[in-house]
């Protein structure tokens, strides 16, 4: 016997939906963001960094869900492309020491304006994008500034399902969520 559908658990304020309606693609910086903004680094110099599987998936569903993700990031290391291909995002800029001009190009690219893009940062670098684009999201543990000009502060910290919160947002704003839910109790593979 099927049981009746599920219906989602995560709510966000009706009132912050309307402010991240209209969003094609995020933009999400790495460190901070995607890691808990700690870089380990071995005594032969290699880099090692941690990834939250929750925010990987929140990263595909994004996708499945027709808004793109971005990755700009102001460090370049063989860990990030690594998660980055893994993950199958598309869009990236390594080592971008200006992000402005990283997310132009890259806005150029996708034929987007700043009205249909949102952020996610956590420091001074990722302020340029916040501060220009529809909506911008900021972990828990982000530095003040960034926190100051987000529309929404995520609950979680950077590395530690930041990312995944601020994906299901954008999602349950586009009115893609549930779907993507339902979908996922079938099959990972052909969620809609």
């Amino acid at each position: 016997m099927a049981r009746a559908p599920v219906s989602p658990a995560v709510r966000f304020a009706p009132e912050l939906l309307l402010e991240a309606q209209g969003i094609r693609a995020a933009v999400f910086d790495v460190d901070g963001v995607l890691t808990d903004g700690r870089i380990y680094i071995s005594e032969r110099g290699e880099e090692f960094k941690a990834f939250h599987t929750l925010d990987g998936h929140g990263l595909k569903l994004l996708m499945q869900g027709g808004i793109a993700p971005i990755v700009i990031t102001g460090r370049d290391s063989p860990a990030v492309r690594r998660r980055v291909a893994d993950l199958g995002i598309v869009h990236a800029v390594y080592g971008a020491h200006d992000k402005l001009a990283a997310a132009q190009e890259v806005m150029s690219a996708l034929q987007l304006g700043w009205e249909s893009l949102a952020v996610m940062g956590d420091d001074w670098p990722d302020l340029p994008l916040m501060t220009r684009a529809a909506f911008a999201c900021a972990p828990a543990n982000a530095h003040a500034e960034a926190k100051a000009v987000a529309q929404h502060v995520t609950a979680a910290s950077g590395g530690h399902g930041a990312a995944r919160e601020c994906c299901d947002l954008l999602l349950t704003a586009a009115g893609r969520y549930a779907a993507l839910l339902q979908g996922h109790l079938v099959t990972l593979d052909a969620a809609p």
